[in-house]
């Protein structure tokens, strides 16, 4: 296995590590490799389309997990229900008079490519707004979810390694551990982990960290993030290595049924998950 991130490989057994700069110069190596470990997003093109190289996290980890807006869309389109209300539209002045005329105070507005509470902020006023405008070219407005808390669910390989709660910060809206949010280990409600499982199942997701939002006893899918970080896990990185190499160690074949959607290598067939049902709520 060769790895381009050596602080998220750890542990591994059989892993050589390079840096990302320096793929060019082990082309064969790249092509013989059982896996590609945590590239960069500019090199998946390259190692996926290029050299048929096997990635973990998973193409769709990668092209879904990217984009706020591609994400959500993927999101609407298998779990309606569980996904809040969200309005995308270009940033021209009639667009952002329609969602701000659609929308009820305060709303969540968010950069397409951001992490760890970056680029996310709550509306409260139109100057909250026009100065969200004058940051992004792509407009994505979102329902203010009456919550104080979410949860993490994070999975590998389809299997959930632990999820927790994350109290809001002291200065409020943000659940982050990273902008100040409290990890809390209490247990969480059964229908936010199994949400998780369902859409990352369907989308061929295999290393992420999901943030669900609970209202009442509905789960709501928030985004996911595909390197996510390690504060909140219980027992340190040690219980997400093992889960990482049980779930590599167990893909041997290219055909494996879990295959990355891509379908890419000799021997692999695109992956043939079945869809929920639209109305389903998961």
């Amino acid at each position: 296995m060769i790895s381009f991130n050596v602080f998220r490989t750890l542990g591994l057994n059989g892993v050589t590590v390079l840096k990302p700069e320096q793929y060019l110069q082990h082309r064969q190596a790249l092509q013989e490799a059982r896996w590609v470990l945590f590239p960069e997003y500019w090199q998946v093109n390259a190692l996926v389309f290029g050299l048929g190289c096997r990635i973990f996290p998973s193409l769709s980890s990668y092209l879904i997990g990217h984009d706020k807006v591609e994400m959500t869309r993927a999101f609407q389109m298998i779990a309606p229900n569980n996904t809040p209300w969200t309005l995308i539209a270009a940033n021209t002045d009639s667009e952002a008079d329609r969602l701000w005329d659609t929308m009820l105070l305060p709303f969540v507005v968010k950069l397409p490519k951001a992490a760890m509470g970056e680029g996310v902020w709550l509306v409260n006023n139109r100057t909250d707004f026009e100065r969200y405008r004058a940051l992004t070219d792509i407009l994505y407005v979102q329902e203010y979810l009456p919550i104080v808390r979410d949860i993490r669910v994070v999975i590998v390989g389809g299997k959930m390694v632990t999820a927790y709660w994350r109290l809001q910060a002291d200065q409020g809206f943000y659940n982050n551990v990273a902008r100040g949010g409290i990890v809390d280990h209490s247990p969480v409600p059964f229908q936010a982990v199994e949400l998780a499982l369902g859409v990352a199942s369907t989308l061929g997701v295999d290393h992420a960290g999901f943030d669900v939002a609970m209202v009442g006893d509905h789960p709501y899918l928030l985004e996911f993030n595909r390197l996510f970080g390690n504060q909140g896990l219980p027992g340190g990185t040690a219980p997400l290595q093992e889960a990482i190499a049980e779930y590599l160690n167990g893909r041997l074949e290219p055909d494996d049924p879990y295959h990355d959607a891509s379908g890419v290598g000799e021997g692999a067939a695109p992956s043939r998950r079945k869809m929920p049902r639209l109305e389903r709520t998961f």
